[in-house]
This record gives structure tokens, C-alpha cells and sequence, in this order.
């Protein structure tokens, strides 16, 4: 029996003339690319989003009545929580938005990520977008990804061991302190949002976005300190930020932590670049609710303008090619993907340790 690929691609690849007499993984993206377009799968899904933005925006109504309800509770702490759940999941639209899955126009979808990003989430877009998009262009590659840059944490050999100060004790046990570090990656979002905002480097839309900003920051924040008591007011904005932060790099970190790392001038075809890097989370419909998609990272990075109800087919899709082709396909589950994340790190981390730390080696060591 033909497979997917096989069945749909003859007729397909009659287009592509002499493509035979090219090596299988120079055109395998090429072939996925036509059996994706043919099937549909890069159509957008209106009701999809319809719908998420309806159950976020009923969140966001039962917190506000909540608030209103619990008064000055520590109650409002879930309320707190729920807010950083809920602020994950419009940044999640965000993303989606950035990356065309969501209207059919890109100046359209812009606009609509700019006011979730800044609006909603108080992130700035055009510093996000500009990181992102290098990141989906060299995922892991050595100099080019910005998500494998040190920020307290290391990634690479090389930066552990430059690693000083606090951040060498930090780097040595980075591993384990890698989702404690997440309570602050909130903070740490806004702070890099607004210092790339107000830096003299030229920025599309600055304005807008401090606009948009400012107007989160009177809507959002200044009601918490005007009707909660101080201290409760700072806890109510501590803990929304924690459970943010922690939700934006659990989602985020298993994906690409952990996988291969191309060196500065290595040479690969764009699928095996992006296949070989990526890693899928199993789970289905609850893995892609919980994680706006970015389960299927190896189906995203494919195909960054795939809306999220397609990626599930696309798997499939993807998964012959690989398995015809002989390129690894990782997929794991959500928590064995946090052991080889917490795993990788700590290894990274030993880079940064003195050598005179090994016990047997200190066991020579002069009195």
C-alpha cells in the first residue's frame, strides 16, 4: 500500500523537474511542503481561535469578579495564579499571532500580536519577534540563536566555564535550580521588554508599544495597590508573576534544551536543521491546550504559519518522511523532557566547577 507521502506526491513532484536526480534530504522538506499545502493544513482555523479567545476572555471575567468578591483575602492569591495562567495563554495567541496562524493578512496579524504582547501580556513584540525569528532561523546553532545565549543560565560548555560571581555558584547546580530561576523569568520578561523599548537602537512601533504598556500597567496593576492592602498588593503581583514566568519556561524549555547543537559552520538542509533540533511532547489534546501548541515543536518549526488545530496531521506527515529518510523524530513526555532538560543543564553546569572540587583530586591536594 502506497503511503501518504508516496500517494500524494506523484503527481506533485511531476513540477519539480530533475528533483530525482537531487540527494532525498535536499528535497524533503520540499515533499512534506507539497503533501501539507495539498491536504490544507496551512488554512486558517477562525473558529479555533474564535473559541480560545472566548474561554481566555471568560477567564480573565472570573478573575476580575473574583477580585472584586474576595476583598482584602489572601484568597486573592489564586486569583493571582489564575492571572499568570491566564497572561501564558494570551502570550501563547501572541506567538500565534506573530507567526501568521491566526488572520489571513500579516499586517493584520501584527497588529493583533502587538496588542497581546504589550496590551495584554506587557512584553515588548518587536524585541520578542526579533529574537524569535533568529532563533527559528538556527535553532541550537552556535552564534546565532539567541535562545542558547547565557541569561544566568548557560547553555553551552564554553559559556559555563567563562561564568564568575554568583552566576559560577548559580551555573555549578544551574540543573536544579533551573525552575526555581523561572519564578522570576516574569519579571525578567518585562525588565528586558521596556530596557529594549527605551534603548536608543531604532524600534518599529516604540511608541505604540510603550502606549500599549502603559495602558496594561493602569488596568491591570494600579487597581491591584489601590484596593488591596500594600503587602497583600505586592504578594497578589509576586505570585502572578512566579506562576507566569514558571508557565512561559516549562512551555518553552523542553522543546529544543537538550537537543543536538549545530556548531557555527556546519551545513544542514533546512528539515534535518529543524528535526534534528526540536522535540515533541506527547499527550494529544491536553499537551497542546497546556502548551499552546509548542508540543508539537518539530511541526512548528516546519512550518511556523500552521495554526494549532493542523499541527496533530502534520505529525504524521512529518513522521514518514523521517522514517524514510532515517532522521530522528524525538518525541517524549511532558515530565521526561523536564528530566533531560534539568539533566543536560547540570551537565552543562559542570564546566563552571573548579577541578579541585572532584574528592579524589582533593584527596592530593596540599594540607
Amino acid at each position: 500500500m502506497a503511503t501518504l507521502l508516496e500517494a500524494r506526491l506523484g503527481p506533485v513532484r511531476q513540477t519539480y523537474a530533475g528533483t530525482d536526480e537531487f540527494p532525498p534530504l535536499t528535497r524533503a522538506f520540499t515533499d512534506v511542503s507539497a503533501v501539507v499545502r495539498e491536504t490544507g493544513l496551512l488554512r486558517r482555523t477562525p473558529w479555533f481561535y474564535t473559541f480560545v479567545a472566548t474561554v481566555v476572555a471568560l477567564g480573565f471575567g472570573g478573575c476580575i469578579t473574583g477580585f472584586v468578591l474576595f476583598g482584602h483575602s489572601w484568597f486573592q492569591l489564586l486569583i493571582a495564579a489564575a492571572l499568570g495562567i491566564l497572561f501564558t495563554q494570551v502570550a501563547f495567541l501572541g506567538h500565534e499571532a506573530a507567526h501568521r496562524q491566526i488572520l489571513t493578512s500579516g499586517p493584520a496579524n501584527d497588529r493583533l500580536a502587538r496588542v497581546l504582547a504589550n496590551g495584554v501580556v506587557g512584553m515588548s513584540y518587536s524585541w520578542w519577534t526579533t529574537k524569535h525569528t533568529r532563533h527559528h532561523a538556527n535553532p541550537n546553532r552556535v552564534g546565532k540563536d539567541p535562545d542558547i545565549e547565557i541569561d544566568t543560565i548557560s547553555f553551552l560548555d564554553e559559556d559555563a566555564a567563562r561564568s564568575r560571581g554568583l552566576v559560577r555558584l548559580i551555573t555549578r547546580k544551574q540543573g536544579w535550580l533551573f525552575f526555581p530561576l523561572l519564578t522570576l523569568e516574569g519579571l525578567n520578561l518585562h525588565a528586558i521588554g521596556i530596557r529594549h523599548l527605551l534603548s536608543r537602537e531604532p524600534v518599529k512601533g516604540r511608541w505604540t508599544e510603550l502606549g500599549l504598556i502603559a495602558l496594561r500597567f493602569s488596568i491591570f496593576v494600579v487597581p491591584v495597590f489601590v484596593f488591596l492592602p500594600l503587602g497583600m498588593a505586592f504578594a497578589f503581583l509576586g505570585v502572578q508573576l512566579a506562576v507566569f514566568g514558571v508557565y512561559m519556561g516549562a512551555s518553552f524549555a523542553p522543546n529544543h534544551k537538550g537537543m543536538p547543537v549545530i556548531a557555527p559552520g556546519a551545513k544542514l538542509d533546512f528539515f534535518s536543521k529543524q528535526v534534528r533540533t526540536s522535540r515533541n511532547i506527547r499527550g494529544g489534546w491536553w499537551a497542546t491546550w497546556l502548551m499552546g501548541g509548542l508540543n508539537y515543536q518539530i511541526e512548528h518549526h516546519l512550518f511556523p504559519n500552521m495554526p494549532r488545530p493542523h499541527l496533530a496531521k502534520a505529525r504524521a506527515i512529518v513522521i514518514e518522511q523521517c522514517e524514510t529518510l532515517k532522521v530522528p523524530y524525538a518525541e517524549t513526555s511532558l515530565w521526561r523532557s523536564y528530566g533531560i532538560v534539568i539533566a543536560y543543564l547540570n551537565r552543562v553546569g559542570l564546566a563552571a566547577r573548579d577541578p579541585f572540587d572532584c574528592p579524589v583530586v582533593a584527596s592530593y591536594r596540599p594540607a
